[in-house]
């Protein structure tokens, strides 16, 4: 897109978007700002996605409207203009107004147009927008909107009094500023020429004219730019890896009182009874997210004795399932603004149910929708493959299932043994990613496979779920969880010497059920590769072994874990992949 450079050095507004195309291929074609015709009157980033952008679309082509892209982000642009056209009267936030109100689906989308210099306007509907501000005008903890946003009397004309940073995160901006404001679904906010701003709700309002200004608490991020930066590592992920000694730690400190075997959940404190008296518990996520729930259903159900059901938030939205008052739903999402998760939330506030979140994003909109919840405090996870994420939400529910059990006498030493085992867990993650040259080994021996089988049971049906993940999202490998138990029923007829596979084998109560699955695999000319139990002796010499530390059963998979994320990781590597930046991926914020 060509733009007036004289018109960008008199401007102090710009916009920019570092994202892939959701329709059509990866070119620049389809790459953001998009426009609304050759002279950019009106011009848009957006991330998210219009469902019903083709027939928009087709409805503008009918108009005379000319599409050079193949996104549903250039429907968004031609609308507006639309609009325009048919009454030039009408403000910059008039003109997205009347556009939300004919466009479905998720987005954040941030307009400028020509008509309107020095003049933007940004929305939010359920995709993630924050407002980062940078000013020496920080006299009140609330933006006063009588006043139109800020302005400062102390600055220089050189010193701008004010500055706006719009970002789907605070990664984005933590380098400007760690003041924000969280912007709620539907928010407009229109950010004038003259430093101020109007800030209202598109749901209370038919029209920009009749609009109500809304105030907007500042909130400080809590992130430091150490946080962001990768460090002496040469990606984050390998950098987030690491990192699990320490964040499987944050996540557990000051929750767990030793002394008298007791957990401290603060944003459960009013509700943990509600949750304990519930006909059901249900996990909702999606992704990662949700194997995290697979890996603490077993115990969540062992500890609170209430029936637990798992569901992919995209297939509980497709079904709309009934949701009873006497339900507690438990959404999980690293950024707290998984479009599908907070759907499905949004039909579970309406059902009366109790909805309790797991989120990493302080202020996101999952934490600020949800009735109370936990927070991850594992620090920011630029890396899109996730992985710190994965272990602190994984130990966040033992946490929780630990705090449903604890007025139960019977399974008190149960729960001292995994309170114990949670004390050594740091110690135990480090002594896995010393594994690393080992698992470096083993990449070597698989990076040329067109598939991969994990297999597993139990406790450990999660970790080859999660395993299966990482390995399709960085390695581009095909690669399928495969319970054990259901070995005969269909993926033994798969066996063979030229398919790799990897049996998660540690001892627990189904060990020897595993270890009846690979030698069924061996009989049949496999050669699997063993993860097992350090000092595990009953293991054929033959085979490939990787031996981790072992720790209580519900707590091993977050061990087990720790190799098969740097087996991903190498794997993708000696196959040429970038590992920030999968294919076809993305987080709200992609790193560079």
């Amino acid at each position: 897109m060509q733009l007036d450079k004289q018109a960008i050095l008199n401007s102090s507004l710009g916009v920019a978007h570092t994202r892939w195309a959701t329709h059509g291929s990866v070119c620049e074609r389809n790459s953001h700002p998009h426009t609304s015709d050759e002279s950019n009157q009106f011009v848009v980033v957006h991330n998210g996605i219009i469902t019903n952008y083709d027939i928009l679309k087709k409805t503008l082509i009918h108009k005379g409207y000319e599409f050079t892209s193949d996104t549903d982000t250039e429907v968004i642009a031609k609308l507006i203009k639309y609009f325009w056209d048919l009454d030039n009267s009408r403000t910059l936030d008039q003109l997205v107004l009347e556009a939300m109100q004919l466009m479905e689906g998720a987005y954040a989308v941030i307009v400028i147009s020509s008509h309107f210099p020095n003049e933007c306007v940004a929305v939010k509907v359920g995709s993630p927008l924050i407002v980062g501000i940078k000013s020496k005008a920080f006299l009140r903890p609330v933006v006063d909107m009588s006043t139109g946003g800020f302005n400062s009397s102390n600055t220089s004309p050189q010193e701008p009094s004010v500055e706006y940073f719009l970002a789907s995160d605070g990664s984005a901006i933590i380098e400007h500023t760690k003041k924000v404001i969280y912007l709620e679904d539907r928010d407009i906010m229109h950010f004038k020429k003259d430093g101020t701003f109007d800030c209202y709700s598109a749901s209370s309002v038919a029209s920009a004219s009749l609009r109500q200004s809304i105030e907007k608490e500042i909130k400080t991020l809590e992130m430091e730019m150490d946080q962001i930066s990768k460090g002496k590592f040469t990606h984050f992920m390998l950098k987030e890896i690491y990192e699990q000694e320490s964040t499987v730690l944050n996540t557990m400190r000051g929750r767990i009182d030793f002394e008298n075997s007791r957990i401290k959940l603060g944003g459960l404190a009013s509700h943990i009874g509600d949750i304990q008296r519930s006909r059901r518990i249900i996990f909702i996520a999606c992704g990662t997210s949700y194997h995290s729930a697979v890996a603490g259903r077993m115990l969540v159900e062992e500890l609170a004795n209430v029936p637990v059901s798992l569901e992919l938030a995209s297939d509980f939205l497709d079904r709309s399932p009934a949701i009873f008052r006497s339900d507690t739903c438990i959404f999980i999402s690293q950024s707290g603004e998984t479009a599908d998760t907070l759907r499905a939330l949004e039909y579970c506030k309406a059902h009366n149910a109790l909805c309790v979140g797991i989120t990493n994003t302080v202020g996101s909109s999952q934490s600020r929708l949800t009735d109370c919840g936990i927070y991850l405090n594992c620090g920011p996870e630029i890396g899109v493959a996730s992985t710190k994420a994965y272990t602190s939400q994984f130990v966040a529910i033992t946490l929780l299932a630990l705090k449903l059990g604890e007025d139960s006498i019977a399974s008190l030493e149960r729960r001292k043994t995994i309170m114990h085992a949670l004390h050594d867990l740091p110690r135990l993650v480090k002594q896995a990613l010393l594994l690393e040259p080992q698992v470096i080994e083993i990449a070597k021996q698989i990076q040329d496979a067109r598939s991969l089988f994990l297999m597993g049971r139990a406790f450990q049906q999660a970790t080859c779920l999660e395993a299966a993940l990482k390995i399709k999202e960085i390695a581009y490998m095909h690669s399928e969880a495969v319970l054990t138990g259901e070995l005969k029923h269909g993926p033994l007829a798969l066996i063979d010497e030229h398919l790799p596979i990897i049996f998660v084998a540690t001892k627990d109560r189904v060990y020897d059920k595993v270890k009846s699955g690979f030698e069924q695999v061996t009989a049949r000319k496999g050669k699997p590769i063993i993860i097992c139990t350090e000092g595990d002796t009953s293991i054929p010499n033959t085979l490939t072994k990787l031996e981790v530390p072992a720790t209580v059963d519900c707590l091993q998979g977050v061990v087990n874990i720790i190799p098969l994320q740097l087996l991903s990781y190498h794997v993708a590597l000696l196959r040429g992949h970038n590992v920030d930046q999968p294919r076809n991926l993305a987080k709200s914020v992609t790193v560079e």
